[in-house]
């Protein structure tokens, strides 16, 4: 404690051993360091990890394990191929297996980034009030250096999240069953992934022209849980 003068008692405040005795205990037992480090690595979410992480991430009611569905690249052909999925398109001879069938899901823990970011997410869906504005705020902070994410009302209760990129086999997972992705109670929804400047479309809504592009095709609507 660096304040410890503070308790010693005035009649001994003037005795240079005592002080010094003081002192020297003070350095060898002050407790600042090991609070400040309690503090940042349990109780602040912005250095917070490991326990500390998991511990928010109980508070605010999100795992940090998620059940991920496999995506490898397959064997296809030349009509398929656009330049912006050359590495995780289809793939000629000799680079990618021919399609089998869908995989097995597995389970993949995130990286402390990542969960952090989820945490903080969530912890801002839970008290949400779920208006289109504040929903878009949610995808963006998400989703802000990958492309742009935002949420539609298709009306009969119903709504559906459109995503103008590609995400990844995690990325997939936050959006359809981490439970970040907030929606009203009762209120169907989907996710639609439509990678703007790949999927073959009209300039208006940022599609690519003939032999640019892919047609649109049903793998690229999920439903949210």
């Amino acid at each position: 404690m660096q304040n410890w003068s503070e308790t010693l008692l005035s009649q001994y405040a003037a005795s240079p051993t005592i002080t010094a005795l003081i002192e020297s205990i003070n350095d060898a037992i002050d407790p600042a360091s090991d609070i400040n480090a309690i503090y940042q690595n349990l109780f602040d979410i912005s250095t917070a990890v490991g326990q500390g992480l998991y511990n928010w991430g109980q508070i605010v009611g999100v795992s940090r394990n998620l059940e991920v569905t496999q995506s490898p690249t397959y064997f296809g052909f030349q009509e398929a191929f656009t330049v912006p999925t050359e590495t995780t398109g289809v793939q000629p001879f000799g680079q990618a297996p021919m399609y089998n069938g869908p995989l097995s899901s597995q389970v993949y823990s995130l990286s402390e980034n990542d969960y952090r970011q989820l945490i903080l997410v969530k912890a801002a869906a839970n008290i949400s009030n779920l208006t289109a504005a504040s929903v878009n705020s949610l995808l963006i902070t998400l989703f802000k250096d990958y492309g742009r994410a935002y949420v539609q009302d298709t009306g009969g209760m119903s709504q559906r999240f459109v995503f103008e990129f590609t995400p990844t086999a995690v990325q997939l997972a936050i959006i359809t069953n981490s439970g970040v992705i907030p929606r009203s109670a009762g209120v169907l929804a989907k996710a639609i992934i439509y990678p703007a400047g790949t999927t073959f479309g009209f300039n208006e809504g940022l599609g690519a022209p003939f032999g640019s592009g892919t047609f649109f095709s049903s793998s690229g609507i999920q439903n949210v849980s």
